[in-house]
């Protein structure tokens, strides 16, 4: 599996990086160069929305490099049909996490894995949140901490998530940026094929 899948991992996000080292895969890093679009796709359902954005970001870097695997990621937090990005600043970061107070809600990372000769897999993956009622000082407290910066949905789970997540369902790797279990199996899948 090693030759096959030495992967480039399209992304900045260096938690990425470290589920995937940790995991054991091989791989490089190359960031694609595209910028990430505001709300041009809020017609699409939160799973397609993420989906996209990992397709786009894998197929700049795979047209560069069409003999090689490429791994697109992008993570996104869902409160109904409702997206919430990065947020932009302090206001918006509790904004957000005002919204996202006693919910229950999805984190949904789209993965999209291109190859050789065409070959692909665009899917995403989904794990539900429960968090904590916050109170406008536990927001403060949060957003003190800057730990919502860069963060879909103003928050993250690796750090002090255990502050203000009352309880998870699904993967946990997913919400940190990427469905390991699932993207296992599907490089297992692939390998056997191949040989």
């Amino acid at each position: 599996m090693e030759k096959a899948f030495h992967l480039i991992l399209a992304s900045a996000s260096p938690r990425r990086r470290q589920l995937l080292a940790a995991a054991g895969v091989p791989f490089e890093v190359i960031v694609p160069n595209i910028p990430e679009p505001d709300d041009v796709m809020n017609h699409l359902p939160p799973g397609q929305q993420a989906e996209s954005l990992a397709y786009f970001k894998a197929r700049e870097v795979w047209d560069q490099h069409p003999t090689r695997w490429v791994l697109g990621a992008d993570t996104i937090v869902a409160l109904g049909n409702q997206v919430l990005g990065k947020p932009r600043d302090e206001a918006h970061a509790r904004q957000m996490l005002s919204l996202l107070s006693g919910s229950r809600h999805a984190v949904i990372t789209g993965v999209t894995l291109l190859g050789p000769l065409g070959r692909r897999l665009i899917a995403s993956d989904v794990t539900y949140i429960t968090m904590k009622k916050m109170s406008p000082a536990d927001i403060d407290a949060y957003i003190a901490s800057r730990e919502w910066v860069g963060k879909a949905g103003a928050y993250a789970i690796q750090e002090n998530g255990e502050l203000i997540i009352e309880g998870i369902s699904g993967s946990y790797s997913n919400v940190v940026g990427l469905p390991l279990e699932r993207l296992r199996a599907e490089l297992e899948r692939w390998d056997s094929a191949a040989k």
